[in-house]
């Protein structure tokens, strides 16, 4: 069974500063939510029970989210606000949660190799805090059910333009099933004229075990001194065939301000309560 996952949240988020200078990207809201918590509620719903995210200087907000918070909940008995305390309750109690501290930037496959004790021996998956996929399955179990048929690494995908392929790793198939595709090679954010196909790799994997001595044979050959997950999994494809798992439903790429403000804007028109209001907004810009 798949039941730890491995949640990288040590990067500064250049991308949102200045807010990001204070507060970690991850718990930049989406409505009411930060996002990092649509990532654990993803991973709990597809049957994980053990979260390990690997946090790095200043992500101590991450932490105090998801640990119990007295004096909050003490206000909210106070104030008659039962259901506010029920959702926050609901939080803390989510998984078991397991911190680990990134000692220096070094790349997203160090991330994952810091979390190689905590791991230990078993298969595990790998949860980027900037992929949000809404669908009536949790992006994650889609995963899970692959690797429970093929007992392979899965790697998630999406088609994406031919034009955005500078911005993605992307996988050529060996061969592709549906939405099932066994990885010949992968490229790392290739030209669009030299991409080997327009199916690009989302934050999202199941890893077998021995990831880990193909990440830590990855340090010692990258000039840059980083560790990269997608280093990782080329070498792990000498030794294991890997399969690239086609999601089904909307993603959000939240590392993104434009797909933070999608996200934002999709998840409240969901809303009963924010539905009705925000259509009217919208409507009434005449865009």
């Amino acid at each position: 069974m798949i039941r730890k996952a491995v949640l990288p949240a040590a990067g500064f988020g250049t991308r949102f500063l200045p807010a990001t200078k204070t507060l970690p990207k991850e718990m930049l809201p989406i409505v009411d939510k930060p996002v990092i918590q649509y990532i654990v509620e993803e991973a709990v719903n597809s049957g994980i029970t053990e979260i390990i995210i690997i946090t790095g200087r200043g992500k101590r907000a991450i932490e105090d989210h998801f640990d119990h918070s007295f004096e909050l909940e003490y206000n909210l008995v106070e104030k008659g606000k039962t259901a506010l305390l029920k959702e926050v309750k609901k939080i803390e109690k989510l998984a078991k949660f397991i911190y680990i501290r990134q000692p220096e930037p070094l790349g997203d496959g160090h991330a994952i190799l810091c979390a190689k004790e905590v791991v230990g021996d078993e298969p595990f998956a790998v949860l980027f805090g900037d992929d949000i996929v809404d669908g009536k399955v949790p992006a994650l179990k889609q995963l899970i059910d692959l690797y429970e048929q093929t007992k392979s690494s899965i790697i998630a995908v999406e088609k994406i333009p031919k034009g955005d392929t500078e911005s993605y790793g992307v996988i050529e198939p060996l061969s592709s099933k549906g939405r099932t595709h066994e990885v010949k090679s992968l490229v790392e954010k290739p030209k669009p004229e030299n991409a080997p196909s327009n199916l690009g790799i989302i934050g999202k994997y199941i890893c077998t075990p021995e990831i880990f001595k193909h990440l830590e044979k990855a340090k010692s050959s990258h000039k840059d001194g980083e560790i990269r997950l997608i280093d990782g999994f080329r070498s792990l494809l000498k030794e294991q065939k890997i399969y690239a798992c086609e999601l089904e439903g909307t993603r959000y790429d939240t590392g993104d301000k434009l797909g933070l403000i999608k996200a934002t804007i999709d998840f409240a028109l969901k809303r009963p309560d924010l539905k009705n209001d925000l259509t009217k907004f919208l409507k009434s810009k005449k865009i």
